[in-house]
């Protein structure tokens, strides 16, 4: 397999493999004892002299359980355990994680029968390529287990450390403790070149010395392609965390964009359904009216019936009348020329009668 060497004289200490090669071998004890002693918040007046390196992997009591397997794990002289961890990927739950490996840790110490008085502390340090805490500011911060009210340090059997690299902002000419050099160790080695590594050297040796454990041309080929293995299995493994993010991210935007389109929807329903009462209350008005139009239609077309009956009645009466009036005026007319014939005078028929002159002219 053909690797690629890295621009810098340095390899990248993130890097799985280089950070056990510098941590977590018998040879460079020295350094991991330095490194503990710098990063941790150990009491007055004690310091680590002394490390064993212990079995990395912490096998499960029985056979479905999940094994755990840390980078470094070692006890000091008096043993104390420490575990000590590289997490470059960003691991969802890396907090718990951390809580299950210490408590994996400590349960592991006894077998079957042995007094609980042999537990021995267990010290768990992280350093992560990603931010875990994002409400706390400082890049680094050490966790144990206080009483609530009284803030007391009763339970002591527990510490956690954390070293958030994305939050270490300092140059090289800034640093001034040593938990500031490891952090830019951490963080800018595989870009430092060697004049600045010799600049920092001179301030503490073991910094030196990790940077000569991470200088490429002092590899060996198996060393450097398996370190390119691992440079290959991060970058496919942050690929695949970036397309996961990429995805949540328009995820959540699509879940924001439904979220707005169902605020409008459940606005224009609401407007709706006012105006759906609105309506309702205007057609349950309309029809009232309109029950009202129609119980005076037929009122009216009632009247009217009853107006055209009178009018018919009316007309009949008038017909008859006038029949009557005909037939009276045909019998004065009848009267009027019986008394023409006897001689009567016009004075007379005209008062008898009721004709006027010219009718009873007519009748001659």
């Amino acid at each position: 397999m053909e690797f690629q060497l890295s621009l810098s004289k340095f390899l990248d200490p993130k890097n799985d493999f280089a950070f056990k090669k510098i941590f977590g071998t018998e040879k460079n004890k020295d350094i991991l004892i330095h490194f503990l002693n710098d990063m941790l918040v150990l009491p007055e007046g004690r310091k680590i002299e002394s490390v064993v390196f212990l079995k990395p992997s912490q096998d499960p009591e029985i056979s479905y359980q999940k094994q755990s397997l840390v980078d470094v794990l070692c006890a000091d002289h008096e043993g104390r355990q420490y575990i000590v961890e590289m997490q470059v990927a960003k691991f969802e739950g890396f907090e718990k994680r951390a809580q299950y490996y210490a408590a994996k840790a400590y349960s592991g110490q006894l077998n079957i029968g042995e007094n609980y008085k042999k537990l021995k502390e267990i010290i768990f340090l992280a350093i992560t390529d990603f931010v875990m805490f994002p409400k706390k500011l400082e890049y680094k911060s050490d966790h144990v287990i206080l009483d609530k009210h009284s803030y007391q340090h009763d339970l002591k059997d527990f510490s956690f450390t954390f070293l958030e690299l994305p939050k270490f902002n300092k140059d090289m000419n800034e640093l001034s403790t040593m938990v500031e050099k490891w952090a830019y160790f951490f963080k800018h080695a595989h870009h430092t070149s060697e004049q600045d590594s010799a600049h920092l050297a001179e301030s503490d040796e073991i910094i030196g010395r990790a940077y000569e454990e991470l200088n490429q041309f002092s590899w060996s080929i198996d060393e450097l392609r398996t370190y390119e293995d691992q440079q290959k299995k991060f970058r496919d493994a942050r690929a695949i965390e970036d397309y996961r993010q990429k995805q949540a991210i328009e995820m959540e935007q699509k879940m924001e964009e439904l979220e707005e389109n169902q605020k409008k929807f459940d606005e224009n329903q609401k407007e709706f359904d006012e105006n759906q009462k609105k309506f309702d209350e205007h057609k349950k008005e309309f029809d009232e009216h309109k029950k009202e139009l129609e119980e005076n239609q037929k009122e009216f077309d009632e009247h009217k019936k009853e107006l055209e009956e009178n009018q018919k009645e009316f007309d009949e009466h008038k017909k008859e009348l006038e029949e009557d009036k005909k037939e009276l005026r045909d019998s004065w007319q009848k009267l009027a020329q019986s008394m023409l014939v006897m001689g009567h005078d016009f004075k007379k028929i005209q008062e008898m009668t009721g004709l006027s002159e010219s009718e009873i002219n007519a009748l001659r």
